[in-house]
């Protein structure tokens, strides 16, 4: 009896040993994969810190604010369907994400990047929608998706 004890507990530290091993692996790994990720998205700020800059000029001056929003309203009026069913790319990270018919489905980024582009006043939470909430944020949907920045091709 004393030695089945004897080998069942030398089965279980090799377990242990074993686990924690694995864990440090995992845990490396995942370091690898943020410094990678930490990487690439700082050369993609870098990449894009003079389009930024040059973007923020017409933002400021007053005639070219009239002839996105003329360009866009013709994209919204066209079909709706369209929202649904479009791609934009995150300038920042150049990550592709289709934009879901249903605001609560629209990843984070594009929600702040509404707010950033001046489409909406703020990124509203799931108990604040409602019919009106929901045609602003199709409407400001489709104006961002007719933006080049955000555009995938």
């Amino acid at each position: 009896m004393t030695e089945l004890l004897f080998v069942l507990t030398i089965i279980f530290v090799a377990y242990i040993i074993y686990v924690i091993i694995n864990e440090q692996k995992q845990i490396l790994m995942a370091a690898e994969l943020r410094e990678k990720t930490k990487q690439k998205a700082s050369e993609a700020v870098t990449a894009n810190r003079p389009v930024a800059e040059v973007k923020t000029t017409p933002v400021v001056q007053a005639a070219p604010k009239p002839k996105p929003q003329v360009a866009t309203a013709e994209v919204a009026t066209s079909t709706p369907a369209a929202v649904a069913k479009g791609n934009v790319r995150n300038p920042l990270t150049g990550e592709i994400a289709s934009i879901a018919s249903n605001y609560r489905f629209t990843k984070r980024w594009i929600k702040e990047a509404l707010v950033a582009e001046g489409f909406l006043d703020k990124v509203y939470k799931n108990n604040e929608l409602n019919a009106e909430a929901e045609a602003l944020i199709k409407t400001a949907l489709a104006k961002l998706e007719a933006l080049d920045k955000y555009q995938v091709g």
